[in-house]
C-alpha cells in the first residue's frame, strides 16, 4: 500500500519533455501513488497510455477541461508549442461522449476529469458552452461509475447548481474530489452536503491562507495533490511540480493540523 496518493498531476504534460516516467519513478520508489488527469483528448489518451506502463500505482482521469471547450491561450507547458513560445491557442473542443466512453472503461482509468466551470480565465460568454461540457461528464462518470474530478475558479455558483440539477447522475456517497479547492467554507459545504471530498496542493507551505478552511472540512473529506508541473511546493517553490514533491504537503499539513488542534485546546 502507498504512503501517499497525488490523487492530481500532469505527468504527461508537454513541461517533463518526455521524462514524465522518469518523475513517476522517483515518486513510486517512495511509495507515493498518482492519478494522471487528462484536460482534453490528447493528454486523457496520453495519461492512460502512461499509467498501463505500470502494474500498480500510476492511474488516469480523463475528461475536458472547461478552458478547453472554446479557443483561448494557455501555459505551453500543457501541450507544447516550443521553446520560443508563450503560449498555446487552444483549438476549443466538443465533447466527444462517445470517445471518453470508449477510454473510460479501461481499468487504468479511475475518474472523470479534469471538469467543471471556469470563469477565470474564459468569458462569462463561454459558460454555456462550458456548462454543456461538464453535464456531459457527469453524465459519463454515472454511466461509466467513476467519480468526477472537478475544476472550479470564480465559478462555483454556477458549479453548485449544475450539480444539484444533475444531483440523480452523482454517485452515492463518493461523487468526486474537487481539486485545488479555492471556495469559501459556504461552497465546501454545500458541496459536502452533495458528498464531495477536496484536495489541497503545494500552495499549503507558503500561505496559510487555508488554514482554516482546511479546519472548517475536516481531515476525512481532504485528500492530497500537486497539480504537477504547476504550484510546486515548498522549499522547490518557482521550479517544475512533480508527484515526489507530494511529501512536503503532506508534512505541511501535518503541522498545520496539529497547530489548530493545540489551539482548539487552549480555547477550550
Amino acid at each position: 500500500m502507498p504512503k501517499l496518493i497525488d490523487v492530481h498531476t500532469h505527468v504527461q504534460f508537454s513541461a517533463y519533455e518526455g521524462t514524465g516516467d522518469e518523475a513517476i519513478k522517483r515518486a513510486l520508489n517512495e511509495d507515493i501513488w498518482l492519478i494522471n488527469v487528462g484536460t482534453q483528448k490528447d493528454t486523457s489518451w496520453a495519461g492512460v497510455v502512461m499509467a498501463e506502463g505500470y502494474r500498480e500505482g500510476v492511474y488516469a482521469a480523463i475528461g475536458l477541461h472547461p478552458i478547453h471547450t472554446t479557443q483561448s491561450y494557455h501555459d505551453v507547458q500543457e501541450l507544447g508549442g516550443g521553446e520560443a513560445a508563450k503560449a498555446f491557442t487552444s483549438k476549443g473542443e466538443e465533447f466527444d461522449f462517445d470517445f471518453y466512453k470508449e477510454l473510460g472503461q479501461n481499468k487504468k482509468v479511475v475518474a472523470v476529469g479534469e471538469c467543471g466551470l471556469d470563469y477565470y480565465r474564459l468569458d462569462k460568454d463561454t459558460k454555456n458552452k462550458q456548462i454543456e461540457a461538464f453535464e456531459a461528464q457527469i453524465k459519463l462518470s454515472h454511466e461509466i461509475g467513476k467519480p468526477l474530478m472537478i475544476h472550479c475558479r470564480e465559478a462555483f455558483s454556477d458549479l453548485i447548481d449544475v450539480l444539484k440539477n444533475n444531483k440523480a447522475s452523482l454517485l452515492g456517497d463518493y461523487p468526486g474530489i474537487n481539486h485545488f479547492f479555492a471556495g469559501s467554507k459556504e461552497n465546501a459545504k454545500e458541496l459536502m452536503d452533495l458528498g464531495f471530498y477536496f484536495s489541497f496542493g503545494g500552495v499549503l507551505t507558503f500561505t496559510q491562507d487555508y488554514d482554516d478552511l482546511v479546519r472548517y472540512i475536516g481531515l476525512e473529506r481532504i485528500m492530497l495533490e500537486t497539480d504537477a508541473p504547476y504550484v510546486a511546493p515548498h522549499p522547490h517553490r518557482g521550479k517544475r511540480n512533480e508527484p515526489l514533491f507530494i511529501k512536503h504537503t503532506a508534512e505541511k499539513l501535518a503541522e498545520s493540523l496539529q497547530t489548530l488542534i493545540f489551539m482548539a485546546l487552549a480555547i477550550s
